[in-house]
């Protein structure tokens, strides 16, 4: 099994996508690269703690590949928008891959090379060396599947989800599909 750590905005929607692939066994959403020792949710939302929210994601690389990864992490969020995703605003949601090896750092950014045209503004996504990563509160576990008649989990979550599962349908465990 092998590691991948993205924080592309709130960590609720960046789970439940990763969840939902084939391949990947857990997706713990966390927080990251911060000064701060065992942060917590509170201490992140205030924006102060240098941590972002992040997903570490496990995964069978003969199933799923780092690669693939990383094409669902940045056609899920937006790698232009500077510290948040959509109307959740600040630095703890910026953009950023956290490598945990050189053949990651290589792949990432060879892949933002690669895709740095399909946008009009630059990317913005950090690629940075893996950090200690505290994982959040148990309440945040699988949060989409466990809150969908929550607001923020039908009106920002789902209609993520909805396009991820339409647009990656082949990767896609039999058990996650929303219809």
């Amino acid at each position: 099994m092998e590691r991948a750590i993205f924080a592309g905005g709130c960590f609720w929607c960046t789970e439940a996508i990763f969840l939902g692939i084939e391949g990947v066994s857990e997706a713990r959403p966390g927080y990251i690269g911060g000064h701060i020792e065992s942060p917590s949710y509170e201490m992140i939302c205030a924006g102060t703690t240098g941590h972002v929210e992040a997903v570490e994601i496990i995964y069978d690389s003969k199933i799923v590949t780092y690669l693939k990864l990383l094409e669902v992490f940045f056609d899920t969020h937006d790698p232009t928008q500077v510290d948040g995703q959509g109307n959740d605003i600040g630095p703890q949601y910026m953009s950023v891959v956290y490598f945990t090896n050189d053949q990651q750092k290589n792949e990432a950014a060879s892949y933002i090379e690669e895709i740095i045209n399909n946008y009009n503004n630059p990317i913005i996504t950090k690629l940075y060396s893996e950090k200690p990563f505290y994982q959040a509160e148990d309440y945040h576990e699988n949060y989409f599947n466990n809150n969908r008649s929550q607001p923020y989990c039908q009106i920002v979550i789902e209609p993520k989800y909805k396009k991820f599962i339409n647009k990656y349908n082949s990767l896609l465990k039999n058990n996650n599909i929303i219809n």
